[in-house]
Formats: structure tokens, sequence, C-alpha cells
């Protein structure tokens, strides 16, 4: 498999100058080109560089603002309802993360909610920026209905992700950062288009019943939450992509449930619910980073199943993922990705292209 290996800079200048030549305000360009960097950065190649033509479609389309800010509609002195204002998810989510970092100094908890957001990118981006201030970080938000309730046969629920990240010793850290489905429509789409079967548990049937064939899935199905079927636990799965629902759209006012948009049809706006909060541990029991680095320890160090299979903590597989670019000098791109993101830079006007000179072999 033929990859390129391109700096972090080079990617991010490159996602800003495409999205600022649709209209995108350079803050606003930045505030993506951010987000999509650092998915890649993680290993979560999915929601990074791979994603920037839909955003670069919902300015061109006019779906998604280019102007205003958002907007703190009503605050208390731990709380706020913000006005996204229909621009860019990660725009309206670091806004409201770092309204509620400063409500969680002040106070020791900010709890933040939006309506009126976007498609914002992982979600662990906006909960670990809560550990630079040595403080515990949450983000969630609502999608396009994907998933199917459990015994149910109509998508209700988007895949409603949420991320927790919690600062431990050293740098050291918990960070959990999932989708509440059993698994994303892209793996559920490559499956198909290689035309391989998929693993029971991921998706359902029009039926609603638990299916390994990843066209009855696309094709008046839908995904299962996590767990898959109700046997299996797949009830916990819903209810949490209901709780994040009450945290975002019930809770903000915004769309819910399947009163939001179809995914990747953008004849109307998103209207995302989204929430963000931030929890300062000075307020509570002291000794919260040296407690999370011992439950960490006790993960990590215990005998394991599989000698060779070592026990992982939420981020673990993210910081090696970070270790491998920052010893590479960047990061590793499929070369049709880059070869497809230059042919469409092109068509939008761009001339300075991602740099594709060396490839690596995988």
């Amino acid at each position: 498999m033929r990859r390129c290996l391109i700096s972090r800079v080079e990617v991010q200048g490159f996602i800003e100058r495409c999205m600022m030549a649709v209209g995108t305000k350079p803050h606003h360009a930045r505030s993506l080109a951010e987000v999509l960097v650092a998915a890649d950065s993680r290993g979560h190649y999915s929601h990074g560089l791979n994603r920037m033509d839909m955003y670069v479609k919902d300015i061109k389309s006019g779906v998604c603002a280019v102007d205003g800010e958002p907007l703190a509609e009503k605050q208390s002195a731990a709380t706020a309802l913000v006005d996204g204002k229909n621009l860019l998810g990660p725009v309206v989510g670091n806004f409201c993360m770092n309204l509620a970092i400063r409500k969680a100094k002040e106070v020791g908890i900010g709890w933040v909610v939006a309506h009126g957001s976007n498609h914002f990118g992982i979600a662990g981006f906006y909960a670990m920026q809560a550990l630079k201030d040595n403080m515990i970080g949450m983000s969630f938000t609502n999608t396009s209905p994907l998933v199917v309730p459990t015994r149910g046969k109509e998508r209700t629920l988007g895949t409603n992700p949420l991320s927790v990240a919690a600062p431990a010793k050293d740098g050291d850290s918990f960070v959990l950062d999932t989708a509440t489905s059993a698994v994303a429509l892209g793996k559920v789409e490559l499956s198909e288009r290689h035309g391989d079967s998929i693993p029971d548990g991921w998706g359902c049937d029009p039926q609603g019943k638990i299916t390994a064939d990843p066209k009855r899935v696309l094709t008046g199905g839908g995904l299962v939450p996590i767990g898959g079927s109700e046997a299996t636990g797949g009830y916990k799965g819903y209810g949490l992509g209901m709780m994040v629902e009450v945290f975002c759209g019930i809770l903000a006012g915004a769309h819910y449930s399947n009163n939001v948009r179809t995914w990747k049809v953008t004849d109307r706006v998103a209207d995302l619910g989204q929430c963000f909060v931030a929890i300062n541990p000075d307020n509570f029991a002291a000794g919260f980073n040296e407690r999370m680095s011992d439950l960490l320890s006790i993960q990590r160090n215990q005998d394991l199943a599989d000698p060779d299979a070592p026990v992982l903590t939420p981020g673990d597989p993210e910081r090696a993922s970070l270790k491998k670019c920052e010893e590479m000098g960047g990061i590793l791109y499929h070369i049709n990705v880059v070869k497809y993101m230059n042919d469409y830079a092109k068509k939008i006007g761009v001339s300075e292209l991602l740099p594709c000179d060396e490839t690596v072999t995988t």
C-alpha cells in the first residue's frame, strides 16, 4: 500500500487554503484545519483530511454560514446556552469549550450547550482542551439519524459520540472518545465496497434484525447501538445514545432524533445540538491526578491474557499514533486520498497542493 508522508503544517495549510477558497474566514478555516489534523495525527483518519470536502461543500452550498461568531444567549455562573449561528462545528466547539473552562476556573464547573451547530470533527478534540488546565473535559454531539434503537426498525438516533478526558500525573491522561453506535457507518460502507460481510452486531436489516450483509444495512437498515442485539446488551448503547441526545438536542433546543437532516443530504441546515463540560478537580478531593495515575497503572500493569497484547487504557492507541507521527515527521496518508483531495482543490481554484513526492510502502 503506497502512502505519502506529509507534515502536519503542510496538511493544515492546505485545508485552510481550500476552506478560504470558498469564502471561509481565515480564523474559522484554521479552527477546522486544527481539528482535522488532530484526528489524522491520532489515527482517526475517517474524521480528518478525508472529510475536508464535506465541509467545503457545506460552505460552498451556503447551507453552513461564514459570517458572524457564536453567541452566548443565556448564562449563569456555571452554565451557558450558545447560538452557534450555523457556523462550522469547530468554530462553535472551540467557543463553547473555552467558555466552559473559564466558568470551571471561577466556580468549579462549566456546562455549555449549543444549538445551530454543524459537524465538529472528533469529540475528543474539545474534551482534551480541558487537560491543558488540569481539568476534566467532556464533549457530546448529536448527529444525523443512522442508528436503529433496540427492538426498532427505523433510524431514529445518531451515532451520538461522547468524549471524556481526565488528567493524570506527568502529562498522562484518560481520553475516551467513542460513538454510541457499535461501529461507524464508514466501516460498513467499506465492507460493502469490498464485497465483504460484516460482523454480527454492526448493523440490522430493514426489519430490525441483525445482519452480516452490509447492503441490507445501507439500504433500508441501519447501524445498531454499542452492544449489538438486545441479547448482548445493545440496549445499553441505545440508552447512552439517548443520553447524548438529552444533553445536546433536547437541552439546547436544537434538532434531535429523526428531525436532524439525513447524513450527507444538505437540503437544509443541520442545527446540531452539542454539549461541552469542564470540571475543576481542585474543587473536590485532593490528589486527583495521583489517583488517576494509579487507576491507569492498575489496568496497564495487570497479568496479560496474551503476552503480546498489553492492556490499554482509553487514549493509549492515540498516543502511540501521535508518537509515530512525531518520529516520522509527518502523517502517513494513502496516496489515493492525497490525489483525490488535490484534484478536488484544483476544482475550487487552489493551486498550492499537498506534496506527495516521497511515498512509503506499508
